[in-house]
């Protein structure tokens, strides 16, 4: 009940009941509008309770949505739920409101406490939290269909469109209407609107909601009680219709007996526009948080200022639109508007006319738009008087002593480890991920594959918050938790490659308090451990520990001890591993010998204990080339790498290529040995090109392979061949297509039998590239007596 004064304002009588669709710019400009004309005392606001002591921290000037209330369940922070505010959410605006003109304000929804006792922990699933407002079925209710009241009233009104049928009533709105019509007119007829769809559909399939409406007709009551009745009430429009329902204070208060408890705090987190744009908290996701932020924010002329951003916005890019493109556009989308019966020209409209005017009809640059403007990538920002628990503060602090700035958008952070503010950039990122809270990835780096460079892709999301509060068990500090949870993990680790991982992350993470712990158990599980696989496994991350300590200056004299003793034990135990194999086992064995291959060349350049152990790894491979009874994919592989480490003359590879190849094997078993020894990208692609005789061996056996079983050696050669550059492949089938020389019709004085190979070794070229090799590995030159 309502009546206006002789000053024109709004004389309240009973609470004042403000329906509104949460994030909705039409629903804030009209919140604003009713507050304004109306003689108020209090407002109340669809929210928890607990978050009443941080409401003032609205007002400060470091609060800049989007921003949201994050509660969490002290002893289980998994446990948590989220309620997004932007600039032009109706509930936002009202706090605001009540803040500037000193009017009390409170939240009145469920508390935090039960609704968090309601729901399902997060667990291992960020992002897909569910906000106190949505509502699983309780048990002791029927559970009736979900019911969209926007879409209900949307199709009554003739509209096929939710969206577009609430941007024309409401959101499309102006400003200017707002402040000449009556106040409450929409807040009226919307009511009018959700009593009737209460009446036809319950709670919608809502049961929890009764509870919920219990608890704010009781805290309205009370409002009344101690401010009179000169209370606003700002809610979702479909909770009038029960907020205005006549019940007794017993009936309310039953329908709250026994209501499950937990422990809960609450703080202020950022939010992004993106993540409004995702059903969550309020269980009011919206499409276009941007857009939206763009009607509640301009003042007049909403289309044509929007037309200037996406002009802006496509000139950065480097496409060419002119002042004429955006009038144009203009006119486009406000008579598409005319012409499909709309107040004012929507998102539809503005996206139609730019993608023909601005984009030529393409809608490549429109997902350019959709991403910048329409969604937005916009972080909000709290004051740091906010709430937070101690691990919060200690990572904001290093943020800003690193000048890591948390960011919305995705970028590339390349860091070169010999500076110190890079060095200790890693550090933090890898202590983060330990902690598992993802805000870096490691990259593939564009500048150096070197153990000086790294590369990470960073961006922040808000559910990072919650990570952070779960992290906070471990520690007060990001050192000291990341210390902690590695020193646990280490000892609950069951398998012997869970701690060489772990052990490699805490030098990445350079936590040497928790080194010992960690060396510890490694020890223990490398004794107790005679899987070679496993072995195998674990061996490549001690290898690249050992690199990374040498880069970080981190001692690591124990840790090579142990990748000696485990290189040691994979060379008596791989012989025998490598027999009886079926495919899948063999594939998975020859890239475990590609790793120990990989990972005893880093022991034997940087790590004393590990002498001789080159000379040993070589005896171990050549067993392998050697046996029958080894499968041929491993076979070929072992050919192959000491082919490439020099143990292994040219004559001796063609010799086992030709017995690999020879009539009696197999041809899967032949096509297998091709596999190890060219397969993948190790480059054996060049080496065909460059070796005729091997290429000869190849070309000779897959002509002579019998038509009956080259389906069967098909998918591996197509496996094997497929990973070669484009113009490997194109030399190989010109040099193939060629065909081999007749030996009576080679003429250039050799006995090359495919064109297009020289002569022999050209020493005076090799001998000029030579110093250039030296240079860039940084070794000094052997003299050539010295050799002789």
């Amino acid at each position: 009940m309502s009546g206006r004064n002789a000053t024109g304002a709004v004389a309240v009588a009973g609470p004042l009941l403000l329906g509104v669709r949460h994030h909705g710019p039409g629903s804030a400009r009209a919140v604003r509008a009713a507050l304004d004309a109306a003689r108020l005392t209090a407002v109340l606001i669809e929210g928890p309770p607990e978050g009443d002591a941080l409401l003032p921290l609205a007002a400060d000037p470091q609060m800049r949505p989007p921003v949201a209330l994050l509660a969490h369940a002290v002893d289980d922070p998994g446990r948590a739920a989220f309620w997004p505010l932007a600039e032009f959410s109706p509930e936002w605006v009202a706090i605001r409101w009540a803040l500037a003109h000193d009017v009390p304000v409170r939240f009145i929804d469920l508390p935090a406490t039960h609704s968090l006792a309601l729901k399902e922990p997060h667990g291992d699933r960020p992002g897909e939290e569910t906000g106190p407002a949505e509502t699983p079925e309780l048990p002791e209710q029927e559970a009736t269909p979900h019911v969209d009241p926007i879409r209900v009233l949307a199709e009554t009104a003739g509209y096929d469109d939710p969206e577009r049928w609430w941007e024309d009533v409401v959101e499309h709105r102006s400003p200017a209407a707002d402040a000449t019509a009556d106040a409450l007119a929409p807040f009226t007829a919307l009511a009018e609107a959700m009593t009737a769809l209460r009446e036809a559909y319950g709670d919608g399939g809502h049961p929890r909601d009764a509870v919920r409406e219990a608890y704010m007709r009781i805290q309205v009551r009370t409002a009344r009680k101690e401010f009179g009745d000169g209370v606003a009430v700002v809610c979702g429009a479909w909770h009038v219709p029960a907020l205005a329902a006549r019940t007794t204070l017993a009936a309310d208060r039953a329908l709250l007996k026994g209501l499950p408890k937990v422990k809960a705090e609450m703080t202020w987190v950022p939010w992004t526009h993106r993540r409004l744009a995702r059903h969550s908290g309020y269980g009011a996701g919206i499409d276009s948080p941007g857009w939206y932020g763009h009607l509640f924010g301009a003042a007049d002329r909403p289309i044509e200022r929007w037309m200037t951003k996406v002009a802006g916005l496509l000139r950065e890019e480097d496409r060419f639109v002119s002042t004429a493109h955006v009038i144009e556009a203009v006119r486009l989308a406000e008579s598409l508007a005319a012409m499909r019966g709309r107040p004012l020209a929507g998102l539809s409209e503005t996206t139609d006319a730019v993608r023909a005017v601005m984009c030529e009809g393409s809608d490549v640059p429109l997902a350019l738009i959709q991403d910048r403007l329409v969604v937005g990538e916009t972080l909000g920002e709290v004051p740091d008087s906010a709430p937070a628990v101690p691990l919060q503060r200690d990572l904001t602090r290093s943020q800003r002593t690193l000048r890591l700035k948390p960011e919305a958008l995705e970028r590339e952070l390349d860091l070169d480890l010999r500076k110190e503010t890079d060095a200790a950039r890693s550090r933090l990122l890898h202590r983060l991920r330990l902690l598992s809270i993802g805000w870096g990835e490691p990259a593939e780096g564009r500048g150096s594959t070197g153990t000086f460079r790294e590369s990470w892709r960073l961006r922040w999301e808000p559910e990072l918050h919650v990570r952070v509060a779960e992290a906070g068990v471990w520690g007060t500090t990001v050192a000291t938790a990341a210390t902690a949870k590695a020193e646990s993990q280490a000892l609950a680790a069951t398998a012997l490659s869970e701690v060489t991982a772990l052990a490699e992350h805490c030098l990445l993470a350079r936590l040497p308090e928790a080194l010992p712990v960690v060396m510890k158990a490694l020890a223990d599980r490398a004794a107790l451990d005679a899987d070679v696989g496993h072995l195998a496994d674990a061996l490549p991350a001690l290898a690249r520990s050992l690199r990374y300590g040498d880069v970080r200056s981190t001692d690591t004299a124990a840790l090579a001890e142990v990748a000696a003793g485990l290189a040691e034990r994979i060379c008596v135990g791989l012989p025998p591993a490598c027999t009886g194999l079926d495919a899948d086992g063999a594939e998975a064995l020859r890239r475990q010998v590609d790793g120990v291959h990989s990972a005893i060349g880093l022991l034997v350049a940087g790590a004393t204990p590990a002498e001789g152990l080159r000379d040993r790894w070589g005896a171990v491979l050549r067993k392998l080339a050697g046996r029958d009874t080894v499968a041929g994919i491993i076979r070929g592989r072992a050919t192959r790498l000491l082919l490439d480490e020099g143990r292994l003359t040219e004559d001796e590879a063609a010799l086992l290529m030709g017995l690999a190849l020879s009539p009696g094997t197999p041809p899967t078993d032949a096509a297998a040995w091709i596999e190890g020894f060219v397969g993948g990208a190790s480059g054996g692609g060049m080496l065909l090109v460059h070796d005729e005789r091997l290429l000869s061996l190849v070309d000779a056996w897959l002509t002579g392979v019998p038509a009956d079983t080259f389906t069967d050696v098909l998918p591996l050669l197509r496996r094997t061949f497929s990973a070669y550059e484009p113009g490997v492949r194109r030399t190989l089938g010109e040099l193939v297509r060629r065909g081999p020389v007749p030996e009576g019709a080679r003429n250039d004085g050799t006995d090359h039998a495919y064109p297009g190979f020289g002569p022999g070794l050209d020493q005076d070229r090799a001998d000029a590239v030579e110093p250039v090799l030296h240079l860039l590995l940084g070794r000094t030159p052997v003299p050539a007596e010295a050799t002789a």
